[in-house]
């Protein structure tokens, strides 16, 4: 085995040798563009930002109840109700906005005038035109029209496909912010200011490899990312096991240093990768697990028993038509939107304000304040999952599988109030349900499967612990350091790579111009 030995070693030095020179450019892209994404994200639309736009819904406004709107539409039988909210929402109208079985393309809102109930069968661009006046407020100056499209930069999202195509729409504001309007409902689904998309092709675009995003290599986006990212963690790996082998522990070189290579571009990367190869690993590897490589976060598990929870009786009961002008007057003058929603066998309206924290409970069918009662409530969580259920825990404080992040960050998006109830379930995928106590609504499930990608994407990728997230800009130093490390590690490793293979271009033309002719003669 001794005399093996060097063979190995030396498959690891020329591993890492070449994977390095092929990967640590997309490695110094990554780092760099990763410290960009720790405050710009990816534009998105947020319910803070979309309630804040949305006109105020007046009380004394002549609106049909919801009952007799969707009646009047045609969607009076409609199937499996799960969402339905009440807002001027598309085209500057107040409109119903009904989401459940069999309802718009790819699980698109229907969209009903509340004034007529007429469905909306197409969004022109005078509807587009009219949803970016209404964002933008009275007063403001006239939007101008970008077209339609399918994706661009800002829009490859997968929860924007049910919208498409999009109408874009540029608003002459100072922030030059860009509006795309849903294709398919009406409504503003995202926004982009001139900021954001700048420094999105520093940060998210680039980070993500969206450049492929869109051309002939778009079907192989996923399948690019996942060989890069293998790539990346074997040359890491490799370089660290060079690394340590070359390092010398217990005494020095002759150079009285304890890396063999002189002091320059080798001897940084050398160090460098020692100090910072957990942090690179860490991150490349956990890049790979966002990916859900070949499937291995997806459980298999069958969708929760929403049908069930919610309980048998309709969603809208016929006594949801009265308190209408009640809700709308019960809301105040800075009411957004109404949401009806079900839970527990009782129909709720969510009134929502200017942020989703301005927000009361009412009855749907006397639009008096209401509370879900806990007793209820449990029972109805224990229909979610076809298993026993061990137990319901009510959670006070963020932990590790709930927890808040900023916006604009990837996971920041949803909402995720306190307190939570989180049920746990004996079936054979371990799930968790998250509950809101307040509203009935379920914030999301997590099996075992799930869990693992908490711990091996969230975690170790964004290092979102919550003893950390609490004690910014701890987060933020620790983040950098390694960042800044990370890139330092990488553009070392680029000037060897550089420098290598210009070496080897000169040797090779060397040798093209000192080779002799068949006749002798030389080149």
């Amino acid at each position: 085995m001794a005399r093996l030995w060097p063979a190995p070693r030396r498959a690891l030095y020329l591993t890492h040798r070449w994977l390095g020179v092929a990967m640590c450019a997309f490695f110094a892209m990554w780092f760099a563009s990763g410290m960009v994404m720790m405050y710009v994200g990816y534009p998105q639309l947020t319910d803070a930002e979309r309630l804040a736009h949305l006109p105020p819904l007046r009380a004394g406004t002549a609106l049909l109840p919801p009952a007799e709107a969707l009646a009047r539409s045609g969607l009076a039988g409609l199937h499996g109700l799960e969402d339905l909210r009440l807002a001027v929402a598309s085209g500057g109208r107040p409109v119903y906005l009904a989401r459940g079985a069999g309802t718009g393309p790819r699980g698109a809102a229907v969209v009903v005038d509340a004034a007529t109930g007429e469905a909306l069968r197409t969004v022109d661009q005078a509807r587009a035109l009219a949803s970016a006046r209404a964002w933008s407020g009275p007063g403001a100056p006239e939007p101008s029209y970008g077209g339609t499209l399918q994706e661009d930069a800002f829009t490859h999202s997968r929860a924007l496909d049910a919208h498409r195509p999009l109408h874009r729409v540029r608003l002459a504001d100072a922030a030059g912010t860009v509006l795309y309007v849903s294709g398919t409902t009406g409504e503003v689904v995202r926004d982009a200011s001139r900021t954001e998309r700048a420094w999105n092709y520093a940060g998210a675009w680039i980070h993500w490899l969206y450049p492929l995003r869109g051309t002939a290599l778009d079907p192989y986006w996923s399948t690019v990312v996942d060989t890069l990212s293998i790539a990346g963690v074997a040359a890491a790996l490799a370089g660290t096991v060079a690394g340590l082998l070359r390092w010398r522990f217990r005494g020095r070189y002759r150079s009285g240093a304890r890396s063999p290579y002189a002091p320059g571009a080798m001897r940084w990367h050398h160090v460098l990768g020692l100090l910072f190869a957990a942090a690179t690993i860490a991150w490349i590897f956990s890049g790979l697990m966002s990916m859900n490589p070949w499937r291995l976060f997806d459980s298999g598990a069958p969708p929760l028993r929403t049908e069930a929870y919610r309980g048998a009786a309709p969603a809208l009961p016929a006594g949801a038509a009265a308190p209408l002008p009640a809700l709308l007057a019960g809301g105040g003058p800075g009411l957004r939107e109404l949401r009806w929603v079900r839970a527990a066998g009782r129909t709720l309206v969510l009134a929502y304000g200017a942020s989703p924290q301005a927000m009361h409970i009412a009855d749907a069918a006397t639009g008096a304040p209401a509370v879900l009662e806990a007793r209820a409530l449990q029972d109805a969580i224990a229909r979610l999952v076809a298993a026993p259920l061990l137990r319901v825990e009510r959670i006070e404080r963020y932990d590790l599988y709930h927890y808040a992040r900023a916006e604009h960050t990837m996971t920041g998006g949803p909402a995720r109030p306190l307190p939570v109830l989180r049920a746990v379930f004996a079936d054979a995928h371990a799930t968790w349900v998250h509950v809101d106590p307040a509203t009935g609504l379920v914030l999301g499930r997590l099996d075992a499967h799930r869990r693992a990608s908490r711990w091996l994407f969230a975690l170790l990728h964004s290092w979102d612990w919550a003893p950390l997230l609490e004690r910014r800009p701890l987060w933020d130093a620790l983040l950098l350091a390694g960042s800044l490390g990370g890139l330092a590690l990488s553009l070392t490793g680029v000037a060897i790579g550089v420098r290598r293979l210009r070496r080897m271009h000169r040797t090779r033309r060397e040798s093209k111009t000192n080779r002799p002719h068949a006749a002798g003669f030389i080149e």
